[in-house]
């Protein structure tokens, strides 16, 4: 079974963006209650109060003693107890910084590459009930019941995203040419995330496309379809089921396939003839 932590640790390691610890302390002078950390892009971060007189340590309670800026790297001191900071008080934060992503924007694109990547899809199981009728169950395919061999795709998939939103970055950079003759290929760092992206059959994207064509999953995966039929008699579409394995006693259930054909919609407002068992 796979987790979200799990798909996220891929993710780092694909795009080489690791957690790195940090420890920052500040010193009372009754002057300060918002103080930049060391690190920005916070993960797990905590915080408390060391006095000298008398020794204590106190740990503070995030919103209730302070408010962290997890994507500036800031923490702001609400309590009056401890806003501004003392003479004798010592704040100590401790925690771990993501780098170019938190944690909370790779869960996003981990979802969003979920979805992708098991749209349409749903697990079988065939079982018995309490009255001895065979059923079969169908689970749409989420994180918690993923195949093993898949993990991978979902992390090379939301990886693709992440790159992308950094290439969107570098594309406002431009090239700076000097009159003493330096020049500084700002641009080349653009060109570099859409190579390593890739299209359909190089880079990271080829990589996941291939991988997914090998175990026929993904959005481009190969589908069968029931061509719908229309009544000779009525001129309406002749409604279609889910097939079902020989033993599956279970009710039908109806397909509505979507159709395509509005933009030939009659706006004259003349209502058409409507004779019954024929058409309309």
């Amino acid at each position: 079974m796979a987790d979200t932590a799990g798909i996220i640790r891929r993710i780092r390691n694909e795009i080489g963006d690791f957690e790195s610890p940090f420890l920052d302390t500040f010193l009372g002078a009754e002057e300060l209650a918002s103080y930049d950390l060391s690190e920005t892009g916070l993960n797990e971060v905590t915080a408390k109060i060391s006095t000298v007189s008398p020794p204590a340590t106190v740990d503070l309670i995030a919103d209730s003693d302070y408010v962290l800026d997890p994507n500036e790297g800031r923490i702001i001191l609400i309590n009056p107890v401890y806003s501004p900071l003392h003479h004798g008080q010592t704040l100590i934060v401790r925690g771990t910084a993501g780098g170019l992503f938190s944690d909370a924007d790779l869960e996003t694109y981990v979802s969003d590459a979920m979805q992708q990547h098991a749209y349409g899809r749903s697990l079988t199981t065939r079982y018995r009930d309490a009255h001895g009728f065979i059923r079969y169950d169908h689970e749409p395919v989420t994180l918690d019941n993923l195949p093993a061999v898949e993990e991978p795709l979902v992390a090379y998939l939301a990886a693709i995203q992440c790159l992308w939103t950094l290439a969107t970055d570098a594309a406002t950079d431009i090239d700076i040419s000097t009159a003493e003759g330096t020049f500084v290929p700002r641009t080349q760092r653009y060109r570099q995330l859409m190579q390593h992206i890739g299209d359909a059959s190089s880079g990271l994207q080829g990589r996941y496309n291939q991988l997914a064509q090998q175990l026929n999953v993904g959005l481009g995966r190969i589908e069968m379809f029931t061509a719908r039929r229309v009544s000779r008699t009525t001129n309406r579409l002749v409604p279609i089921f889910v097939e079902r394995e020989y033993d599956d006693n279970s009710m039908p259930q109806r397909l509505l396939p979507p159709i395509d054909g509005e933009e030939y919609e009659d706006e004259s407002g003349v209502p058409s003839p409507t004779y019954p068992g024929l058409w309309g």
